[in-house]
């Protein structure tokens, strides 16, 4: 495209043929649904369409993630709504008939969440849906992500051409500084501020960089983002070059996210071939283009100066700052990185204005937050929610609370970088600020649910031992010092915990945050130290009565059987893989504690619910 004008045709004409069939079938094509079977409903949708004589009706859309991950693969059909969920193959020609043909909502694939008796609800008015607010995930599962006009239909790329065509880049810093924009990746740092310091450095080259190297275990907003709709992230970034100065960008991508980087690979070729990136771009003098880099998955390449040596070709190690990326950064140049997230949400800022952004939020947190939802929830998934949303609000209502009758103990956000907040904390609106107050910290989105039957210690445990792994081994008191914290918890939940320990535990932690070289080390002790200020009681439990409340540590757990329920059936007995139970039959049957190796198969077996653990 040579102009704003022939942008603004092509939107135009996207939009009319959006709108053009009387139906629009909606399938998720997100890693969830994919991996549920979603690409095999497409396939046999397109057949059953046009088997039934309807394909001039009906416009079939791959899209990305609809943020009921548990529910895939999950399709939506328009102009009604109606919300299919854990479909199978087999549904197809009967939803095809009934929804298609007769013209009428095949209830019995319908998501439950959408029936109030006879009547069918919108799914945005489910309770999964109501409290959110999608601005980064306004296109995910509603446009096709591999279509740039479908991206253009909804106003993509308006706000590049409104940047380059009608604004200064003091005036693109000005709108952002006012939205109140902060870095969604982790430390929460004010996005105009860090633009600005790049922006103002005189230098012969500047680079942008994407950080899509998401590695919180259970973590997959960036992912969503780039599988349902890359453009966003392209036309950000574009944006930021133009304002520090950039005229090249760099996206660091995880290589096992197979469908983001297919898709990122297909909207950077749309992007170049409409005239959106590469030499004068929309006719102006700017000039802007972009390159993935894959990254091998070591999460210590989120930190941002381990992941500009990794696109160098170095091992992807941290560097001591300063000097910072944005004197000094990519190759030695003035660099401007962002997360995923933080850039989706720039277009939006452009063409709303900085007010829309600000009005969503809290004072020192503004706009909304992609959260990966899992854990001990019913409802797992994505969810996007304005700033200041309560953590009760989030489980209860957005997350459908916990399953099976159990209740909530704790939840766990910014991954392992971040703390464990109690049940009693449960009311804590959710900002930067409030969470660093009481030991956690937003992340980059990871909100992992738990329930009575976790054991707090074993779960401090559980990520230390991920970040030992992913240490990249360049500072001691990241590379030894967490080694020795592990080694601390791991004499506790085997059984010769000291209550002397807790003491150690603290002091070591508060060294390794004030003395690593960067952000993982720095964090690391957050899930020790939170667990210690939160549940004390569950590490002197450990280490007292040589107990776990939870019966997770397998060193603590005895197993018994209760004379009065067993009926001595030998089951039991039977799966056994060392023969510590004994008995005869019809009679109460015995544990031989010192042959047990408590694997479980004993009260798998029992029907009668008569042995325990504790």
């Amino acid at each position: 495209m040579r102009n704003v004008r022939e942008l603004m045709e092509l939107r135009d004409i996207a939009k009319e043929n959006l709108n053009s069939a009387k139906y629009q079938i909606l399938i998720c094509g997100g890693t969830g649904c994919t991996s549920s079977g979603s690409l095999k409903l497409y396939e046999a949708l397109q057949k059953e369409v046009e088997k039934v004589g309807k394909s001039d009706e009906v416009q079939i859309i791959r899209t990305g993630c609809f943020g009921l991950c548990a529910l895939g693969p999950i399709m939506i059909i328009y102009p009604e709504g109606s919300f299919y969920s854990m479909l199978d193959i087999n549904n197809i020609p009967d939803i095809i008939q009934k929804h298609i043909v007769e013209g009428t909502p095949a209830k019995e694939y319908l998501y439950e969440g959408t029936l109030d008796g006879d009547k069918i609800m919108a799914f945005s008015d489910t309770d999964f849906y109501k409290k959110q607010k999608r601005v980064t995930l306004r296109n995910c599962g509603v446009i096709a992500p591999d279509n740039i006009e479908h991206y253009i239909a909804y106003d993509g790329y308006m706000a590049l051409a409104k940047v380059i065509t009608e604004m200064t880049p003091d005036d693109v810093l000005d709108i952002l500084e006012k939205s109140g924009l902060r870095g969604r990746g982790g430390g929460g740092f004010p996005t105009a501020r860090k633009w600005r310091f790049s922006k103002e450095v005189e230098a012969d080259q500047k680079y942008i960089c994407c950080n899509a190297d998401e590695g919180d275990p259970g973590a997959f907003m960036d992912r969503s983002i780039l599988e349902g709709d890359p453009h966003s992230v392209l036309e950000a970034m574009a944006i930021a070059g133009y304002t520090v100065g950039a005229d090249q960008g760099y996206i660091y991508v995880r290589a096992e996210y197979p469908i983001a980087v297919e898709h990122l690979k297909i909207a950077i070729e749309q992007a170049r071939e409409k005239g959106l990136l590469g030499k004068n771009i929309l006719g102006t003098d700017f000039s802007f283009d972009i390159d993935l880099r894959l990254g091998a998955g070591a999460f210590v390449c989120g930190e941002e100066t381990a992941l500009m040596r990794s696109i160098e070709g170095h091992r992807g190690e941290p560097r001591p700052r300063p000097p910072f990326p944005a004197i000094k950064g990519l190759f030695g140049k003035p660099t401007t990185e962002n997360n995923v997230e933080t850039f989706a949400n720039i277009p939006q800022i452009i063409l709303n204005g900085p007010e829309w952004f600000s009005s969503m939020g809290t004072e020192n947190s503004k706009g909304t937050k992609v959260f990966a939802l899992g854990g001990k929830i019913a409802h797992t998934g994505l969810v996007e929610i304005p700033m200041g949303t309560s953590l009760r609000e989030v489980i209860e209502e957005i997350g459908g609370g916990i399953p099976n009758g159990k209740t909530f103990k704790a939840a766990q956000t910014g991954g392992p970088s971040g703390g464990c907040i109690p049940a009693e904390l449960m009311d804590i609106k959710i900002d930067y600020n409030n969470l660093i107050e009481i030991g956690s910290m937003m992340g980059s989105g990871g909100l992992i649910v738990m329930d009575e039957d976790t054991c707090m210690v074993d779960m401090a445990k559980f990520f230390l031992e991920f970040t030992i792994a992913e240490s990249c081994g360049k500072c001691t008191p990241c590379r030894i010092g967490t080694k020795r914290l592990y080694e601390i918890l791991e004499k506790i939940t085997s059984g010769n915990g000291e209550l002397e320990d807790l003491d150690r535990l603290e002091e070591l932690a508060n060294h390794i945050k004030e003395i690593s070289l960067c952000g993982l080390g720095q964090t690391a002790p957050n899930p020790v130290l939170s667990t210690l200020k939160y549940f004390k009681d569950e590490y002197i439990a450990h280490i007292v009565e040589k107990k776990c409340p939870a019966g997770v540590c397998k060193a603590l757990l005895a197993y018994k059987i209760d004379a009065d329920k067993c009926k001595g059936c030998t089951l039991c007995a039977r799966n056994c893989p060392v023969g510590a139970i004994s008995g005869e039959v019809k009679k109460p049957h015995t544990i031989d504690k010192t042959k047990c190796v408590k694997c479980g198969a004993c009260i798998e077996k029992c029907k009668f619910g008569a042995i325990s653990k504790g």
